[in-house]
């Protein structure tokens, strides 16, 4: 495996054992995995692009963990963390961050990598693809970014999150799965009742408008769920 860091090292990317990169959100729910048994109870924050595993995964269920959904960017995520007293966050560009007893709450590579090894060290038996594999079965999708200028992008994603709004009030579907919930922290995360979920939300540093999607059943229907304009 490799861990990787970036020029100011608040940042620790991970390659498994196999070759594979494993993106932050999913080492943050397999850290998390490691973590809630041992602190139990424990809260986590994750931003609005990761996994919805952290909701429904049996380990962190079964240890009373709980995990909040929170607008994408590194400071947003810090300082949700700091503010509600989460053991952990995890943001999906690679910030790690970890409260005490664990870190100091800021997002820093090293802390991070020292934080993976450890949990390593708690599996002797398993190598972190073992773990990865362990993980229940999501099919994300890349982050799609479509053209659209800055001073239009947010009135535009506006009428988006109005029209899901709308779509999850009327009991309408997606495709063929009623909406359970409309997170409009950032955008709009709709999840839908197995557990499968879009996001769309305005890009904070680029004249883009973002598209993620998840499913619980296949690739396929993941890039069925990948909403068109039409």
């Amino acid at each position: 495996m490799a861990l990787g860091f970036d020029g100011d090292g608040d940042r620790c990317g991970v390659v498994d054992d196999e070759g594979e990169e494993i993106f932050a959100d999913k080492i943050g729910l397999i850290l998390a995995r490691d973590l809630a048994p041992r602190y139990p109870n424990a809260r986590f924050v994750v931003d609005v692009k990761s996994t919805g595993l952290f909701i429904t995964d049996p380990v962190l269920k079964a240890a009373g963990a709980s995990t909040i959904y929170w607008k994408t960017g590194h400071s947003y995520i810090k300082r949700k963390t700091a503010e509600i007293g989460a053991l952990a966050g995890f943001e999906k560009s690679g910030h790690l961050f970890f409260n005490p007893p664990l870190g100091r709450g800021y997002d820093d590579g090293l802390v991070a990598a020292a934080a993976i090894l450890s949990m390593l060290d708690r599996h002797p038996g398993q190598k972190l693809s073992d773990l990865k594999k362990s993980l229940p079965v999501a099919f994300t999708s890349l982050t799609m970014s479509a053209a659209c200028a800055d001073e239009r992008k947010y009135a535009v994603v506006d009428r988006i999150v109005k029209g899901y709004e709308a779509l999850g009030a009327a009991g309408g579907e997606i495709p063929g799965r009623k909406i359970t919930d409309v997170n409009t922290v950032n955008g709009a995360r709709v999840t839908l009742e197995d557990a499968s979920w879009v996001l769309v939300r305005a890009s904070s540093n680029k004249p883009e408008i973002v598209v993620v999607v998840e499913s619980t059943r296949s690739e396929d229907d993941m890039r069925a769920l990948v909403p068109i304009t039409r």
